[in-house]
């Protein structure tokens, strides 16, 4: 196995498959990665974009090419020196119907089922009407009105029965077949069917306290079913019996509702999942059901293909989705390691300002989101955010305040989005109240008051309890008992004696079976009632400068040091070298390049905000009703800067995603369609204006060079930054991506393939090369001439780029040394980048130097010679913005 010192992420999809991602291979290599870093591809969902949503751990994505295209990729991986990096999904499944086989099996037989223990399903839950049952909300209805309305049917497959309705599907449950078979049998005289019914009708029913005789119970009713094909196959009249019962069946609603008052289901509104809920899923996707990775037998079956992967040298690493979801990150961690050999393995742990990744996790760091928020930090002005915090206390009528923000969309995320979930704890809660006389006597409304005050509270993703193992370390005593302070500051109403409880039963204070349960299913909570109130919510209602909405990110700092920069690298450098660092993913709300056109604003807050206000007074003629709201609109404006040219239906999608994730006025589950047209005719409307097509054209225009340069500054710090360096899908020319789908939009490889064939043929030249290049026109791209040049230096000198390679800053003086931004690495590489550099192109260089260490060095970018000592920033950077500098 092989730690990478490079990635490059390739979305997998329909219609770019394993075929496709082989036939880049050859392009990857010349571009200098060492290893291609894969979206999930295990089997899918039907139809399944991203891969997330996996069905089958035992086979790679039909959809994709199957099994023998997965070979041809991973040989083409090979034949050209590519390692490859694999994401994949410990946390949850995908329950599409009987595409996941587990979960189907458990419709089928409930707690009795053979993969009941996979998932995270309550099967004794408060309310009798779930007790040994799953709640499936998938109707579009209250389910009576839907059952009357003949929207659901039965249907026999062989000597299987299905319920379905419209796309869903589910099994009946075999022992509840006896009374319609017996029917059958009246009918058409049929003893042997009779038979069989009555065989349906002995087997165990399915409850979580009748567990032991799983297997017989499995073998006797695969026995019966293969039986009642075979009759129904040879007889005939029969099979026109059962079918007849059958087709009665769904004309009468009665009959039907008893049928599937036996199952190990409960159909259910849609709705009802908001509220009640008996099996923990993936935020608040209903479609996505939690699995109990902790479970040995469960990492086996999940882990199994993976781990032979990595034994047979195809894969060099791993990457862990959501490894907050699980119930023991670091346990699983742990078992993963030793099962991997220690393989590369990075955790898409998203880390808040101030935290730090747990030292005892064998990991080797992040998926990068810490890092790329510190850099992009480096260019926000932080002089400009008392203008900004002016301008939309003047668009909103109130000044912004992030933490405020934070905390009222956390409240109502688990008061609307997560209610289902948050009852469940409560019960748990309940349950461990109810053993001590001190708290019998709250109310549930009071003992949900408590949680829902906590996890709003809660400063970070979650804590790291371990309940069975009586694990409790300072950073998880530190973020509760902050956690329960900020609550007993903000709730008032809620009794003191109760917070204290609950922060004595988070830390262990208290301890017993069901107190343990209910600290590990707390620590499930937090994390999706920070992700869905801040990165879903907050993130598209607090637009302050939305460059900085990132994922982990804080858009209450308004900028990042150079000083601190230059620490978090160092504190890189000696505790994570191999972490990635990442500018741009499938989660990011806009591209790296979006960003730091959209940053630039941060250095021309007065000019800015007259642009803003000219714009409104413009468009004023085309809001209906006031609508869109001012956040929205300004929302709007720093998109269509950033991302200009931005193609109409690319804006409407949008502008349809930031409002419902906003929640405002409308939302996926509550549209107001009176709302979403309001706003879609806007956009369309500003778009059909040609004197804001004009007035947009020109602002736009003076921030492209200087967006170009930030992002070529961007680039060339994250390759050269302690850590592995991932390139995101076609970011190494210029990308203007949203939030996705729009950032899993197809890649020309071609149009790359022929830019690096030329960057390769010709001998660069700085009139060769033009910052304001777009693709497909003049000699030389620039970014792709950073990455490249970056890339091939880590690939052959691994001693300066590479993991344990030092890192010493290197700090300018003069005019303008809070614009530079410098490191050696390795002892023998100098880094040299620009930053804010619209005050920069006012002030220039003039009398700004770093010492550079003593020696001979050459610009791997212009070829250009330098001697060591004290050298002035603008002749280094005097034919090319950034410079790469190799001491030779």
């Amino acid at each position: 196995m092989r730690t990478p010192l490079s990635t490059y992420r390739l979305q997998l999809r329909p219609g770019f498959g394993f075929d496709e991602a082989a036939a880049v291979a050859p392009y990857l290599a010349e571009l200098g990665v060492t290893h291609v870093y894969c979206s999930p591809y295990l089997q899918a969902a039907p139809g399944s974009t991203h891969g997330y949503d996996v069905v089958d751990h035992s086979r790679v994505n039909e959809e994709l090419g199957g099994a023998e295209a997965h070979a041809r990729m991973v040989k083409a991986f090979e034949q050209h020196g590519l390692g490859q990096v694999l994401d994949i999904v410990p946390n949850h499944m995908a329950i599409a119907g009987r595409d996941n086989r587990w979960w189907w099996d458990v419709l089928e037989n409930g707690p009795a089922s053979m993969y009941a223990r996979y998932f995270d399903v309550d099967w004794d839950p408060p309310e009798s009407k779930l007790r040994d049952r799953v709640l499936l909300p998938v109707l579009g209805d209250h389910y009576g009105r839907v059952l009357e309305a003949g929207e659901m049917e039965l249907v026999r497959e062989a000597g299987a029965f299905v319920v379905r309705y419209h796309e869903h599907e589910a099994p009946v449950a075999p022992r509840s077949l006896d009374d319609l078979l017996e029917r059958a049998a009246h009918r058409c005289g049929s003893a042997e069917l009779e038979s069989l019914a009555a065989g349906f009708g002995r087997l165990p029913i399915a409850t979580l306290r009748d567990r032991v005789n799983i297997d017989a119970r499995h073998r006797d009713k695969e026995v019966l079913r293969g039986q009642l094909a075979r009759l129904l196959d040879d007889e005939h009249d029969v099979a026109a019996a059962v079918d007849a019962v059958v087709a009665d069946l769904n004309r009468d609603a009665d009959a039907f509702d008893a049928l599937l008052e036996r199952q190990n289901y409960r159909l259910a509104y849609w709705r009802t999942a908001q509220e009640e809920l008996d099996y923990r899923r993936f935020f608040d996707i209903t479609s996505l059901v939690g699995l109990r990775t902790e479970d040995e037998l469960v990492f086996a079956d999940t882990h199994a293909l993976v781990l032979r992967w990595v034994r047979e040298g195809q894969l060099d690493g791993l990457r862990i989705d959501h490894p907050d979801g699980l119930r023991d990150p670091e346990g699983y961690l742990t078992r993963l390691a030793e099962a991997t050999g220690g393989a590369w393995t990075v955790v898409e742990k998203i880390l808040e300002p101030g935290e730090a990744l747990r030292r005892s996790w064998p990991v080797a760091g992040t998926t990068g989101y810490d890092f790329l928020n510190r850099l992009g930090g480096l260019f926000v002005d932080p002089a400009g955010q008392a203008p900004f915090d002016a301008l939309v206390a003047e668009l909103a009528g109130e000044d912004p305040e992030w933490d405020a923000a934070v905390r009222e969309k956390k409240d109502f995320v688990v008061r609307r989005v997560l209610a289902a979930d948050v009852h469940r704890l409560a019960e748990a809660f309940a349950r461990v109240c109810e053993s001590n006389r001190r708290f019998r006597d709250y109310t549930r409304r009071e003992l949900i008051d408590a949680l829902r005050a906590v996890v709003v509270a809660f400063p970070v993703y979650r804590a790291y309890v371990v309940a069975e193992r009586g694990e409790v370390d300072d950073d998880d005593v530190a973020v509760v008992t902050a956690a329960v302070a900020r609550a007993r500051e903000s709730r008032t109403d809620i009794d003191g004696d109760l917070l204290s409880f609950l922060e004595d039963l988070l830390l262990l204070r208290v301890t017993g079976v069901a107190e343990g349960e209910l600290v590990m299913r707390f620590q499930q909570l937090t994390g999706p009632a920070m992700a869905k109130g801040v990165e879903d919510t907050a993130f598209y209602t607090f637009v302050r400068l939305v460059s900085l909405n990132e994922v982990g990110g804080d858009p209450g700092r308004f900028g990042v040091s150079v000083a601190a920069f230059h620490a978090a690298n160092a504190e890189a450098a000696e505790r994570w070298p191999a972490t990635m660092l990442a500018t741009s993913t499938h989660d990011t709300k806009r591209s790296e390049d979006v960003r730091a056109r959209i940053s630039l604003l941060s250095e021309i807050p007065g000019h800015w905000a007259e642009t803003v206000r000219r714009w409104r007074t413009t468009n004023e003629r085309h809001r209906r009703n006031g609508w869109p709201d001012p956040a929205a609109e300004y929302l709007l404006y720093q998109t269509m800067v950033g991302a200009w040219p931005l193609e109409l239906e690319r804006a409407l999608a949008y502008m349809e995603k930031a409002t419902k994730e906003a929640k405002t006025h409308t939302s996926w589950t509550d549209p107001d369609p009176a709302y979403d047209e309001a706003v879609a005719d806007f956009v369309r409307a500003v778009y059909a204006d040609p004197d804001f097509g004009i007035d947009l054209e020109g602002f736009v225009a003076r921030l492209t060079e200087p967006g170009h340069l930030t992002a070529l500054s961007q680039q060339l710090l994250k390759l050269t930054s302690p850590g592995v360096p991932d390139v995101y899908q076609g970011t190494e020319l210029w990308d203007l991506s949203l939030v996705d789908p729009d950032n899993r939009r197809p890649v020309d490889f071609d149009l790359r393939r022929q830019e690096l064939t030329r960057l390769l043929d010709t001998e660069v030249r700085m009139p060769h090369l033009s910052v304001q290049k777009s693709e497909g026109v003049g000699d030389i791209h620039p970014k792709l001439l950073v990455t490249h040049r970056a890339l091939r230096l880590r690939k052959e000198r691994p001693d300066l780029l590479g993991p344990g390679a030092s890192y010493e800053p290197l700090h300018a003086t003069g005019a303008s040394a809070e614009h530079a931004v410098a490191f050696v690495r390795g002892g023998g590489c100098a880094v040299v980048v620009p930053r804010l550099v619209l005050g920069l192109a006012a002030r220039r260089w003039r009398d700004t130097t770093l010492e550079l260490p003593e020696g001979d060095w050459r610009d791997a970018l212009t070829g250009a010679e330098v001697r060591g000592g004290l050298v002035a920033v603008g002749e280094l950077l005097a034919e090319f913005p950034v410079a790469l500098l190799v001491r030779r």
